[in-house]
């Protein structure tokens, strides 16, 4: 199944409302945007639609400002692959903002990619709190 050909789009990128890794179900979109709140528990990313895809694989990469981890090292771009498990299937990416804030605000750029392929991708600005209300 070498050339199996999935169609793939976007189906929603912006806000979301926290994700709970220990459940089947993704987060649910709170609002289309690229300018996220630099607020802690902010959850953001895409959701893809992938029909025609069993058993194809994604990989995606996750790039971000410059910050320290635990260790204090900087932290490297969030990589990784997945394997999708049905013809119809829902694909979330995304990240939620940690402490500490001021350091997560900047450009985060969300990559999918099939076959080495870019299929999707999705630029956000972490903006610092009260941005978004000041005028």
């Amino acid at each position: 199944m070498k050339n199996k050909k999935p169609h793939i789009r976007i189906e929603s990128y912006g806000r979301y409302t926290p994700w709970d890794k220990e459940s089947r179900k993704l987060p649910g979109i709170l609002e289309f945007t690229h300018i996220i709140e630099a607020t802690e528990g902010n959850e953001f990313g895409m959701t893809l639609l992938i029909t025609g895809g069993r058993g194809i694989r994604l990989s995606y990469c996750i790039k971000h400002p410059p910050y320290k981890n635990d260790c204090g090292d900087i932290e490297r771009y969030f990589t990784g692959e997945y394997r999708i498990n049905s013809n119809h299937y829902e694909f979330y990416i995304g990240d939620c903002i940690s402490a500490p804030v001021e350091e997560k605000i900047g450009v985060w750029e969300f990559t999918v990619y099939f076959r080495n392929n870019k299929i999707a991708a999705q630029k956000f600005e972490i903006v610092p709190c009260n941005t978004l209300t000041e005028k």
